[in-house]
């Protein structure tokens, strides 16, 4: 079964620029290299549920600018279904600035065109939302649109799956909505902190991503560790957003949790093996190759 995914978020062009350390406050450092990647959280999610074989449908925004038609032009070429985009007269297309550094990143995102991913477009899709098996949602986009898409689809009993990134702080209804939520750590301890509910029913929703030590869930109260993979890093943006397309997919397919969570672990560990956020976003048959000589133990 090739699962049916709707991608509603942000699209960008990713500015790249690589050092061997970040400029302090007020410093310059000179670059090693410059490159324009198809980027946003949106789009990079939409891609890597792609490649692993999901049905992807995206809904967003670009300008009606250079950028924007690249952008389209490669989800296109990706597989994924852009009927849905609006390209915007008279706006920007998204960009995000990514200083690559110390085998990490920074990153500053101009939302331009992502900013117009209104209601409007959430209603005008409800069709397409609602014969999805799961729908991805970020926070590049208005939380206003996010809320209403998560509603769109609860009530049409489609899984949500919500990464709370950049965070803000959600609203209690969008966290009834969702089935599953996806921070960081430091996303998760701004989530919790901001919760006024109850914690333990929060909790069962969460998965926890750590980086390369893997990811935490919690299933009737006990806290769940699936481990990372042994990698060399070469660029880890989009790694969130390859584990959140791999989860999605697998979810989607029927999957039991844990064996999800093992396979977008995998997903997100090859991704960082490459440079680009969605250029090294690993097909079905890498992450099965990786999940083969993985470890795959409760812990």
């Amino acid at each position: 079964m090739q699962p049916k995914i709707t991608v509603i978020g942000s699209i960008n062009m990713d500015l790249v620029t690589e050092a061997n350390r970040r400029p302090e406050a007020g410093e310059t450092v000179l670059g090693k290299q410059f490159s324009t990647i198809p980027g946003g959280k949106g789009a990079n999610q939409a891609v890597a549920a792609a490649r692993i074989g999901g049905k992807v449908t995206m809904i967003g925004c670009v300008g009606e600018d250079p950028f924007g038609k690249e952008l389209l032009d490669h989800l296109e070429a990706e597989g994924i279904i852009i009927d849905n985009m609006e390209s915007v007269p008279g706006v920007k297309t998204g960009i995000a600035a990514i200083t690559l550094a110390e085998e990490d990143n920074s990153i500053v995102v101009v939302p331009g065109a992502n900013n117009l991913v209104t209601e409007r477009m959430i209603l005008q899709n409800e069709e397409v939302i609602a014969n999805s098996d799961a729908v991805l949602l970020q926070l590049e986009i208005p939380l206003s649109t996010v809320v209403n898409a998560a509603a769109i689809a609860y009530q049409h009993g489609v899984r949500v799956i919500l990464n709370p990134a950049p965070f803000q702080k959600l609203p209690d209804k969008l966290i009834d909505f969702a089935d599953v939520i996806t921070p960081n750590e430091h996303e998760y301890e701004e989530l919790i902190k901001d919760y006024s509910g109850d914690l333990n029913k929060l909790k069962e929703k969460l998965v926890i991503t750590k980086g390369g030590e893997g990811i935490v869930y919690y299933e009737k109260g006990t806290e769940i560790h699936v481990p990372g993979h042994q990698v060399e890093v070469v660029d880890t943006t989009g790694a969130g957003d390859s584990f959140n397309g791999g989860l999605a997919v697998q979810l989607a397919k029927g999957a039991s949790f844990e064996d999800s969570c093992h396979y977008a672990c995998a997903v997100g560990a090859l991704s960082v093996t490459k440079f680009g956020a969605q250029s090294g976003m690993p097909t079905d048959k890498e992450v099965n190759g990786l999940l083969k000589n993985g470890n795959k133990e409760r812990i």
